[in-house]
């Protein structure tokens, strides 16, 4: 995890907790939206990830915004990022998850969560 967040923190330019926070919001999106057998093997390649999941799971208000994409939008959002941070972090995060899994397999990810095509 601090892997991906030196990396998040250096080339997306957000803060370390920010950073932290987003990963678990985006990886906990991919978990429910995408292939959640494929993205299991991302989260258990990437140390800490599942309390950052946990840690993004707020429930209440964020149960009532729903799920997919706008729904991460918003929560990225409401951390204070812009639509350029969050594309920043999500390439990033996409990148980052190439490198651990091997372009084919973040490809199937990609290509089976919808709307995350466009971030990669």
């Amino acid at each position: 995890m601090d892997e991906l967040v030196g990396e998040l923190v250096s080339k997306a330019g957000i803060d370390r907790s920010i950073a932290e926070r987003t990963i678990g919001i985006i990886l906990g999106f991919l978990r429910s939206e995408g292939p959640s057998d494929k993205v299991q093997v991302l989260i258990d390649k990437i140390p800490g990830a599942e309390a950052a999941i946990a840690a993004s799971s707020s429930g209440g208000l964020s149960r009532l915004m729903g799920g997919g994409l706008v729904a991460v939008g918003t929560k990225l959002m409401g951390l204070g990022l812009g639509m350029v941070e969050i594309q920043n972090v999500a390439r990033e995060l996409l990148r980052f998850g190439r490198d651990k899994l091997g372009a084919d397999q973040m490809g199937e990810i990609i290509a089976e969560t919808p709307g995350l095509s466009q971030f990669a």
